[in-house]
């Protein structure tokens, strides 16, 4: 086994927005490498247009490896995240790592955008983020190495991001802003924070259901790209690795993986909002 995997045996990982796309993925990548995955989706049923439910995604943890437990729950509602957290620590003993992958988007111009849909991506990306962090901190705080992740992009104040959806863009900025000052209000507890954003399109649900769907599906990649990323980096130790803004192909070149043709994406996937450019691997 190398490192990477007994960095991993072992470990408990919650991960909120778990049942499909990145959260499944970052689920799946940490339960070959034998952690325990405990799960946070509101998805009891099969949606129409979404494939997969927090149950069957416990099904492809445990059929990759791991053990996992699926909680249904509302990342917003402070019950169902205390709930999950503690279910994580009755089942496997502990939290070793936190995963807010949870995220809402809307990317309409403002006089456009609803102020439903604005509450919702601040309640479910702030709100979420804070909630989750939160309640796991404690139990963080016993681990021996213990990561929070969350799937947040780096701060890039180029007009060209503030003026393309700025509700949006604020929800996101906030959980980064929210991660980097964790980094530095919990950095005598030797817990790490960073932040993880794909250099490029993945291959979510929300790609295959935008406009012209297929044509950005071929240019984007696969989800395990940011799973490997991840799996990386919480690997890490957390006392020397901190407060930062990562881009998932930085830390695969990084590690030593320069050839990431096996993610998909072609010879021009399309760069991911707030990034303005794909950099030289």
């Amino acid at each position: 086994m190398d490192k990477t995997g007994q960095a991993m045996a072992g470990r408990t990982v919650v991960i909120s927005g778990a049942s499909r796309g990145i959260g499944l993925a970052i689920g799946i990548g940490a339960a070959k490498l034998g952690a325990n995955v405990v799960l946070l989706a509101k998805t009891a049923e099969p949606h129409p247009k979404l494939p997969g439910t927090v149950h069957t995604a416990a099904r492809d943890i445990e059929d990759a490896g791991g053990k996992a437990v699926a909680v249904v729950g509302d990342v917003r509602s402070e019950e169902d995240v205390q709930r999950v957290v503690d279910t994580g620590v009755e089942a496997f003993g502990g939290i070793d790592v936190c995963v807010n992958n949870a995220s809402a988007i809307a990317t309409e111009p403002t006089e456009a955008l609803s102020a439903k849909k604005f509450d919702l991506m601040q309640d479910i990306n702030i709100r979420g983020t804070f909630l989750l962090t939160k309640a796991a901190v404690p139990h963080l705080r016993r681990s021996a190495n213990p990561h929070v992740l969350t799937i947040a992009p780096p701060l890039n104040l180029s007009p060209k991001w503030l003026g393309a959806h700025p509700s949006y863009t604020l929800s996101k900025y906030g959980m980064t802003l929210l991660s980097l000052g964790w980094a530095a209000e919990y950095a005598s507890d030797g817990i790490a924070f960073n932040c993880l954003w794909p250099e490029t399109y993945i291959a979510t649900a929300a790609v295959a259901n935008s406009p012209d769907a297929e044509a950005r599906l071929a240019r984007s990649r696969d989800p395990a790209i940011m799973a490997d990323a991840a799996v990386e980096i919480i690997s890490r130790p957390a006392v020397a690795h901190t407060g930062e803004c990562l881009i998932d192909a930085d830390v695969l070149r990084a590690a030593g993986k320069h050839d990431l043709r096996e993610y998909g994406g072609g010879s021009n996937p399309i760069v991911d909002l707030f990034l303005d450019e794909i950099h030289s691997g």
